[in-house]
């Protein structure tokens, strides 16, 4: 069956092919185009670098009018990431926009591993080191990033 949101994600999924960012990794679930499976890599030269973190994106019909639900599968420490692996981030609340495709969202969540909003916390704990131990709060970072590499 082939609906605007299922036609929109193929179109996604054709451009990524054709010019696919260096920031992460994709794939639909083979039986499901609503349902996608990424990795993204730490930024280069910033405390997330070598890491490998994946998530999922589920998509509605509403898509592109409305966001896909992202979470992070592997585990997170970062003061816009809750405990259960949602995304505090604008562009999948209240600023999207259907002009935002999968490759956008993805980008915009790599950003956000180095450009946390500790005033929008989801998690206090790290908005709190972030802000106040910048030191301490790079070193769980850390331990996330090593985690990454044995996690499933």
């Amino acid at each position: 069956m082939s609906t605007p949101a299922r036609k929109r994600l193929m179109r996604d999924f054709k451009r990524l092919q054709q010019d696919p960012p260096a920031v992460n990794q994709w794939s639909t679930s083979r039986h499901n185009i609503m349902l996608w499976n990424a990795v993204i890599f730490g930024p280069d030269d910033t405390p997330w670098d070598g890491g490998t973190f994946k998530l999922t994106l589920q998509f509605t019909e509403d898509y592109p009018n409305k966001p896909p639900t992202v979470r992070f599968i592997s585990r997170m420490f970062h003061p816009n990431i809750y405990a259960d692996g949602s995304i505090c981030l604008d562009i999948l609340q209240n600023q999207w926009s259907p002009i935002y495709d999968v490759a956008a969202i993805l980008t915009s969540i790599q950003s956000l591993l180095c450009d946390p909003n500790p005033n929008s916390p989801a998690n206090s704990e790290a908005a709190r080191m972030f802000s106040e131990n910048k030191r301490e709060y790079n070193r769980r970072v850390r331990e996330i990033v090593e985690q990454s590499w044995t996690a499933d």
